[in-house]
């Protein structure tokens, strides 16, 4: 930032220096190892390629022309930063905009937005040692950040990562490294073979925050309101789960608009472990006591401050999300086949609703009821 006055939103180069010197090193390996760690992951995701594509049935062969990329830690930050900064600019300009029509705006949005880039910096450092791949696709291209001749996204693998749970789990590192590269190329896969998605998802993100309040009274009171009910407001009674404060948050059509892409998200994501577990008994012999030894992993944390993050920032219910895509998949590739569950893939209008993925047979008996 050369001065005050064009100072942005969110200072996004101290997101990414703040999440640099926060983030935790990962494992001890030599060099000889990193390096044989990275060939095998490059060798396991295109060898992924014919397998989930064999066994979903989707794409055609020489379809992928994104990238994939092997990344540390910060890499994972760098790019998801990229991202963040291009689906979030729309809502950053006219908050901007806004902020320059008020007295001491310039000033005070410098201040903030240093602010908020050690914040999102924080965040991106807790998240950087738990996220083993990622298919990104909305950060644009870039010298340290490619994508294919088409546009779309990348594969991100991050290596210490990886490293770091299989010897946590003592499990096989071949085994579980495909493993995880046949999870992440299922999402590669439902980008690519599925034209509109990512355009359907990026228009739902900008709906959602289009409805973002933008006067600072009216979001410091839905804070206030949030903390509250996080630290004890809830009502005798009421049910343990709660909330996020992001859902705390939000405008009343915010929520349907959330409603609508956790639906999405949980059938990609549950698409995704399905996928992975159904190729694993036939490239992964291992695969039964990784799947094993991964959920338990999942559903106790690290620590009760773990914990307590992953549900203030709504993590759980990400891992709902693997759970209840996972059983809707299930049911419906039971039910229809592959290729009759295939049909989820033919419009936004055949993605199942949250309350289909929670009662497969309803997105069965609305989408199939013709046939």
């Amino acid at each position: 930032m050369t001065s005050i006055g064009g100072a942005e939103m969110v200072d996004w180069n101290l997101a990414v220096a703040t999440a640099t010197r926060l983030v935790r090193p990962g494992p001890e390996v030599s060099r000889d190892e990193a390096r044989a760690v990275v060939a095998e992951l490059r060798r396991h995701a295109k060898a992924s390629e014919e397998h989930v594509r064999g066994f979903t049935r989707m794409g055609e062969e020489g379809v992928h022309d994104t990238p994939v990329l092997v990344v540390d830690r910060p890499g994972w930050v760098r790019a998801n930063v990229a991202g963040f900064r291009a689906i979030l600019k729309p809502l950053l300009d006219k908050m901007q905009e806004r902020r320059g029509s008020t007295p001491g705006g310039a000033v005070i949005g410098a201040v903030g937005g240093k602010v908020t880039g050690v914040e999102v910096g924080m965040l991106l450092s807790f998240l950087s040692s738990r996220v083993l791949g990622q298919y990104e696709t909305f950060a644009p291209a870039g010298r340290d950040l490619p994508a294919g001749e088409n546009g779309g996204g990348r594969l991100l693998l991050v290596a210490p990562n990886i490293v770091h749970v299989e010897r946590e789990l003592e499990v096989r590192p071949h085994d579980f490294r495909l493993w995880v590269c046949l999870h992440e190329e299922t999402h590669r896969t439902q980008f690519t073979a599925v034209p509109w998605l990512r355009d359907h998802l990026e228009g739902e993100i900008q709906s959602f925050l289009a409805e973002t309040e933008i006067d600072p009274m009216t979001v410091l009171e839905r804070v206030r309101e949030a903390v509250q009910s996080l630290v004890g407001g809830r009502p005798e009674g009421e049910a343990e789960e709660g909330h996020s404060l992001v859902e705390l948050v939000q405008t009343p059509a915010q929520r349907e608009i959330l409603s609508r892409l956790t639906a999405v998200m949980s059938l990609l994501e549950g698409h995704a472990d399905f996928v992975m577990d159904g190729v694993g008994p036939d490239v992964v012999p291992t695969v039964s006591e990784i799947r094993e030894k991964f959920q338990q992993r999942r559903a106790r944390g690290a620590s009760r401050l773990d914990l307590a993050l992953r549900k203030l920032l709504g993590l759980d219910a990400k891992l709902r999300q693997y759970r209840d895509g996972e059983r809707f998949v299930r049911e419906v590739v039971e039910q229809v086949g592959m290729d009759g569950f295939n049909r989820v893939w033919t419009s936004p209008n055949t993605l199942p609703t949250k309350a289909e993925i929670a009662e497969p047979a309803d997105w069965i008996a609305r989408v199939h009821r013709k046939s």
